[in-house]
This record gives structure tokens, sequence and C-alpha cells, in this order.
């Protein structure tokens, strides 16, 4: 993509900026990506010599495929994430393998929900009221070596196997993947990406890009671009998705007050040089 994209979904308006980058070391690009209402998702291969660019495109495809034409909620998501392990698994025999993040928007008691789903180490996060939270949880060693308390956050952005996954889809002995129902709050602009955004860029850096670029696809392109500066050793894919309630819109815009016509002929006027107050200037 390069450009916003907007979506409507029931009362939510969606709008999305989605790009992906080879980065400067790598030969190929392994990652993929879907951004498609209701259905956000980074898939980062991993297997050699185009092995993980099959496994992710195979994820990616798998998900895209049914939602287009079904509802989701955390059933379907949990069962095309097994449907995606067994087909990356014949396809490579087991050689190559993806993590994926993302989210989904569903319904639940007539409510919108970020149904959030992770294998692996890429990331969901999400920024709201000016608080930037890592929904996900990274399936690494180096995120185990940090919960067990071996390590200290500094260490872990520098381990040497801060790399190396826990669980994958299509390879390994664990796919399980985690969930996260989160309901959608107006203002609501989650970030979706591979670790070749996160290994390259602080968090506190991806927050004063994400709080200071009002556009999705601005957003993904300073990110991307913020990513190479440092280094970019890893392929880099980024969403960003914004949420915006237009029933609560149009109710705001319903009851908002409206500046009162002037009439000339019976308002006082200031004199020359007089004190006055000076007219307000009206919602346009």
């Amino acid at each position: 993509m390069t450009s916003d994209q907007e979506r409507h979904i029931d009362s939510i308006r969606l709008t999305v900026g989605a790009g992906t980058d080879r980065g400067l070391r790598r030969e190929l690009n392994e990652d993929s990506f879907v951004a498609a209402a209701p259905l956000f998702a980074v898939a980062d291969g991993m297997g050699g010599h185009e092995a993980g660019e099959v496994a992710s495109r195979i994820c990616v495809e798998t998900l895209a495929e049914y939602a287009r034409e079904r509802p989701l909620g955390a059933a379907q998501m949990q069962q095309l994430l097994v449907d995606a392990d067994r087909r990356i698994r014949i396809a490579a025999a087991s050689r190559a393998g993806t993590t994926v993040t993302g989210a989904a928007l569903v319904e639940e008691r007539n409510m919108p929900y970020w149904l959030v789903f992770n294998v692996g180490d890429s990331r969901t996060y999400r920024l709201n009221q000016g608080k930037l939270e890592q929904v996900s949880i990274d399936h690494s060693e180096v995120q185990e070596l940090l919960e067990a308390g071996r390590i200290t956050a500094q260490e872990a952005l520098v381990h040497p196997r801060r790399h190396v996954v826990t669980r994958a889809l299509g390879t390994g002995d664990d796919a399980e993947p985690d969930f996260w129902m989160l309901p959608v709050e107006p203002g609501d602009r989650l970030l979706i990406c591979s670790d070749g955004l996160t290994s390259e860029v602080s968090d506190a850096h991806i927050y004063s890009i994400l709080t200071s670029t009002p556009r999705p696809q601005d957003a993904v392109q300073a990110l991307i671009q913020a990513a190479l500066r440092s280094g970019g050793r890893d392929n880099i894919t980024v969403l960003v998705v914004d949420a915006a309630d237009t029933a609560r819109e149009a109710e705001q815009e319903a009851t908002a007050p409206r500046p009162e016509a002037e009439e000339s002929n019976t308002l006082p006027r200031p004199l020359p040089g007089g004190p006055g107050t000076a007219p307000t200037e009206g919602e346009l």
C-alpha cells in the first residue's frame, strides 16, 4: 500500500497504512502481510532460501481466504492458524516456519472487539489515550530468560539469542497461539510489525513516531525508515490501523453547539478604539 486505506465495519471506521521493506542485509523479503478489514496480520518467515517466504505467504493466504467470505471469531481464528500450520508443514516438509501476529475486528454481544493473536516474536501494540502497550508476548528464548529474572530488559535488547523463537507455525513442536480480546475504543491505533522493526527501533522511538504522525501510511513509512537508519538488518513489515467510532462521531456532530447567526440590527457594536470582544470563529 502506498496510501491510507479506509474501511467501514458497522459503526467502526478503520484507516490503514501498510508497508514492507527487504532491509539492507537480506537478499529476500520473507515477510508477508494481509491488511484487509476485518483482518490485519504480519507473518515473518524463516527457514533458508525462499522457504521462509513460502511459509509466511501460505500463512497470510490461509487467513485472508477465510476472512473475505466469513465472519471471524476466536474459534474460527484458532482453526485458521491450525490450518495454516498444517499447510506449511505439507508444503515445506517442516523445513520452514513463520511467526504471525495481528488483530481481527470482531463482534461480541453487539460490541466491537480486537481479537489479537500471536505465535512467535512479531508484535502487536495498541496506542490508546497516549499510552503505548505491547499486547502480544514474544515466544522467544530471551522472553523466557526475562520472565525468569535471569536477564534485564536492557540485556534482552542485545542478547545473542534474541532472535530464537520458541513457537512458530510450520515447524517445531509448539505452534499454539495466544489470544487477547480488547474492546475497541475510539482513537485506538494498532501497530502490527515483524521483529525487523522492534529489533532496530526502541519502544520509546516507536511511541514518538506514532504520536506525532497522524496519517497511518505516513507513520508506516516513518517507522520503516527509522529501522533502516538503525541498520536494517532484517526484513521490516509494518501495519498501522486507526479506529474511529462513526456512530459517536455522528452523535457529537449532531449535538455540537452551533454559533448563533449574527443580527446586525440588535447586537451592540464596540466604539472605534473602545473596549469590545472580537467575534469568535465558528465551526466549519
